[in-house]
Formats: C-alpha cells, structure tokens, sequence
C-alpha cells in the first residue's frame, strides 16, 4: 500500500490535565479530530499533500479555541496580526504572510502567494492588497474577536509585556495556540503549513517563527516536513525546522533522533519552549515537545487515529 500520513498541532506550552475542565477538552478534541479528518481524506482520495496540509489548517483557523485565524489573539493596539506559511517538499516552493489583518484564512494567502506571486513572503498592508487582488475571504474585526482573547489582552496590558498565548508568565492560563499541519501524499510529496495570531500584546509588528522558511515551517522531499510551536524567537534562534532537515540529510539521523535533539536538547539549551510536529518520506512521524503539553494528531494509512493533548 501507498504510504499516506497526516500530523497536526493545535500549540503547545503549560496544558495540564488538572485545570482542563472535562468540556473544554473534548471541544479541542473534536476540532482536532475534524481538522485531521479533513487533511487525511484529501489524501486518502488522492489529493496532493499540501491541500491536506492546507484544509487541516483551515479548520484550525476557523475555531476560536486556537491562536490562528478566528481565534487569533489581540496585540498591543487592540488589533489581530496573523503570520502563515506553507511550504512544498518536492519544488521547495514556499509561501508566507506576516502582521496581516483582516484575512479570515491567512494559510490560503501564504498559499496564494506561493502560487501567483514571484515572491515568497508579503506582510502587512501589502499582503492585504494581495489578498484583496485575488479575492481572498476578509472579515470585519467583529469576526476575530473572543471574550477569552479579549480578557488575555487586558491583563497583560496590566503588564506592559507581550505573552505566549497561555505561558504561565502573567499567572494566567496561557500558551498555545499556533497551529500546523505536515503530510505525505501518495505519490511521495512532503508539506508543511503552519499559522498563528502571534504574542498576545505583541509591539512594533513583531513577527514570530511560523512565517519564516526554516524556523517554524520547512519541507523537503528528501528529507522531512516540519511545523514548530512555542516561543518562537527561540525557535527563530535556533533555526529549528530546518534544523531537524539538516541532521536527517547531513547526519543521516532518523527523524525521530533529529527532531528529539532539535526539541528536548538544542532548544532546551537556550530555554526554547515547544514542540514541534515532522514527517518524513516514509511516513513515519515526530511529535517531540519540552512544555507540559501539545494539541496534536495524526493519522497513517488505516491506522487507527491518534489525538494527545497531555505529556504522556
């Protein structure tokens, strides 16, 4: 049989168990479930691999509970910023969107940009009139706005910093969030996408690692597919997408060994929280993470699906 897999990742960060209540997990189970469901049958029907990574991704955006999208978070000026990338395992075409408003999907815009663009990344106000040049989906602010993400903000303007969408730093409930998706298709091909709202309070139109190829977002057929989440000037710092590539194809490691070194010990090194989701050309897929927690799931083959929120 054909390998066909499929990863996603909801976030990862301070998710424990004990201050989950029974509701709220089985609503961020039920997303997942249909995010995966979503990007595997696109596969399992014969599509390529970066619709699934796409569709699966769109899901995300679309559901409140996650940094990403609808759900995205508020910065400084009471505003949302949102940053995607999607990225093609057999040409190594990329394409990325940074600090743009108003794009209901932005994972189809850094898709978009991919596709009819000669460039590979577009941000703000430029990356709007892009969208607004291929008729891509915007939404008023009313469309973006959540009560919970509201009251993050508020608090944190308390502070004067900006936070991880639920770290611990400000004694809240706060870090996840960024959202991804990396996939094999039938007829061999790799992709990753990721996309998020970025920093709660984020100043000066900070951008984080998911836009950037290499640091939260990176595919190569001949190696692997990865999509980062945490804290993410460290994974900017340590470059950690295509690290993990670079010890598969230079060190000849498994994707499991090079994605371990990359989350529990380069990262950990320079206190990098997160996690990562990778695949490879043989399917066989990496979930490494160093904080309490990560939203993810996968689906291989006719295996049965798999869908983890805690440290296990």
């Amino acid at each position: 049989m054909t390998n066909i897999a499929i990863a996603i990742h909801g976030g990862a960060g301070t998710i424990l168990k004990a201050e989950m209540p029974a509701e709220k997990e089985q609503q961020y189970r039920q997303v997942l479930e249909k995010s995966l469901n979503a990007g595997y049958e696109i596969l399992r029907s014969g599509g390529s691999a970066l619709e699934a990574v796409e569709i699966s991704v769109i899901y995300l955006e679309d559901s409140p509970l996650f940094n990403a999208g609808k759900g995205s978070v508020f910065n400084h000026a009471g505003h949302h910023q949102m940053d995607a990338a999607i990225m093609c395992g057999k040409t190594l075409e990329a394409g990325a969107v940074a600090g743009v408003q108003q794009v209901k999907n932005p994972i189809s815009l850094a898709n978009q940009i991919r596709l009819h663009s000669d460039h590979v990344l577009l941000m703000g106000e430029g990356a709007l009139a892009f969208a607004r040049e291929r008729g891509m989906n915007l939404e008023d602010d009313n469309y973006f706005y959540d009560a919970y993400r509201y009251q993050q903000w508020k608090e944190a303007q308390k502070t004067n910093k900006a936070f991880l969408d639920h770290s611990k730093s400000n004694n809240q409930d706060h870090k996840f969030g960024t959202v991804g998706a990396v996939a094999l298709d039938a007829d061999g091909n790799l992709a990753a996408a990721t996309s998020t709202g970025g920093l709660t309070n984020k100043r000066y139109n900070r951008i984080g690692d998911s836009p950037l190829i290499g640091a939260g977002t990176y595919a190569n057929n001949n190696t692997c597919a990865v999509s980062c989440t945490g804290d993410g000037e460290f994974f900017i710092r340590a470059v950690a997408a295509y690290d993990v590539s670079c010890l598969m194809e230079y060190k000849g490691l498994s994707l499991q060994e090079a994605s371990n070194i990359v989350v529990q010990d380069k990262l950990v090194k320079i206190k990098g929280e997160g996690g990562l989701i990778a695949i490879d050309a043989a399917g066989n897929i990496a979930l490494p993470f160093n904080s309490e927690g990560m939203y993810r799931a996968l689906q291989r083959n006719d295996e049965p699906t798999y869908i983890g929120i805690y440290r296990e």
